[in-house]
């Protein structure tokens, strides 16, 4: 009889723990500027690609062509510039946010993109010196 309901008891665990237990559903990073943080850089080497006017100003890691970064800030960036060329190799650090019209794209293409692109609050960028002051 105390064996049936010990028996009882544990299949009701059973069955109730998993239940209990469920967290749901991992929580997708928010896309956009001052949203969730996916990654912080700290004097990363890039490529800063713009034009004369600014219309188009991002960055790449070097190496990595598959990657770009827009600038969330780029009135406090453009400044920075005045002495480099396109293409130049900058130090950049800041947070890393998920581009939204890079996520709305993918979420929307059946193919499988190597290219991603994200969106950065940079806190600093200066000119790789390679050592030299």
């Amino acid at each position: 009889m105390r064996s049936n309901i010990v028996r009882k008891i544990l299949v009701a665990l059973i069955i109730i723990a998993p239940a209990v237990s469920y967290t749901g559903c991992k929580k997708q990073a928010k896309c956009g500027c001052g949203k969730d943080v996916i990654s912080t850089l700290t004097n990363a080497s890039v490529n800063v690609i713009f034009n004369d006017t600014h219309s188009i100003l991002y960055f790449q890691p070097v190496g990595n062509l598959y990657a770009q970064y827009n600038f969330c800030n780029p009135s406090e960036i453009i400044p920075k510039l005045a002495d480099v060329k396109s293409g130049d190799i900058m130090l950049v650090s800041g947070h890393v946010y998920w581009n939204c019209n890079y996520v709305s794209q993918a979420s929307n293409s059946p193919q499988q993109s190597y290219f991603k692109i994200y969106d950065c609050d940079a806190t600093d960028l200066t000119i790789n010196l390679y050592g030299k002051k």
